[in-house]
């Protein structure tokens, strides 16, 4: 993976929008919008009505009103499910997004793919979400798209961006746990994560050691805004059959540069821990 960390200098933040009153409407049918995609899958009127303690009367309004627009698409049997719009709404919020387009510009070559996948993810809820990825030329198995959601507390490019929040705020995101597991492996114990957390905080970097896929290692680095709070996880993945002489250590190396790179085209400061004293975008 080859990368150019060059520096440009970032445009300060404008003034906040006033906030205005909230709409009820508004609110009601963004609240119904968010409940399906946490479901994510078709839900009746009743269940819907139910889950958002509404009169079924308000939520069928809302529904046709939703669907008329594409939000929404209703199957035979009558249940709701997401319509192809809301994609349109994500696809702009991804290429208004800074971090996402700074990511894609560490490649001049857009058409050139890297030997490995290449990641770029931020935090939603107990989840992280893709906002920009690039395939590598070596198969892993899995083919991450953007908008594809994963758990946090699984991902590489999750668990280095917990691994920067308060740990009362980790816990209170991510309940009591047992927490669930994916690629055939036990579930995941709170305090074992949490100790994980520290270490990846203490080294400045994530390991996935087969976690999300099998036979897939990932190893994600932290991008910070200018408060050094993290705001993207960057993350590289591996097949674990291809022989590491040095340990995966180059591919460490590499992700944590791009990190750094991408923390400074945002303007960000990443908070001075020993590895990320130590890694070599700090010494550039």
């Amino acid at each position: 993976m080859t990368l150019t960390p060059t520096v440009r200098a970032s445009r300060p933040a404008g003034p906040e929008p006033a906030r205005g009153a909230v709409v009820p409407a508004v609110q009601r049918a963004l609240s119904l919008l968010d409940r399906l995609a946490q479901q994510r899958e078709p839900m009746s009127l009743a269940r819907l009505a139910a889950d958002l303690s509404l009169p079924k009367s308000s939520v069928h309004g809302l529904c046709n009103t939703l669907l008329s627009h594409g939000y929404l698409r209703r199957q035979d049997d009558g249940a709701f499910r997401l319509g192809p719009r809301v994609m349109s709404l994500a696809e702009a919020f991804v290429a208004s997004t800074g971090v996402a387009q700074e990511f894609n510009a560490l490649w001049p070559d857009a058409g050139a793919a890297p030997e490995e996948t290449v990641l770029l993810s931020v935090l939603n809820g107990r989840e992280v979400v893709y906002i920009a990825a690039r395939q590598g030329t070596r198969p892993l198995g899995l083919a991450f798209k953007v908008g594809m959601r994963l758990p946090a507390w699984l991902a590489a490019t999750g668990k280095v961006q917990l691994a920067f929040q308060p740990p009362d705020t980790v816990r209170r995101l991510l309940g009591p746990g047992p927490l669930a597991p994916m690629a055939g492996t036990r579930p995941v114990r709170l305090s074992e994560l949490m100790k994980e957390l520290a270490l990846t905080r203490q080294r400045g970097h994530s390991i996935d050691d087969e976690g999300v896929r099998t036979g897939v290692y990932c190893i994600g680095a932290p991008v910070f805004d200018a408060a050094g709070q993290p705001v993207a996880g960057l993350g590289i993945c591996v097949h674990k059959v291809q022989p590491q002489a040095d340990g995966h250590a180059r591919y460490r190396d590499a992700v944590m540069l791009a990190a750094q790179v991408l923390t400074q085209r945002l303007g960000g400061a990443a908070p001075l821990t020993e590895a990320l004293a130590a890694s070599p975008a700090t010494a550039a």
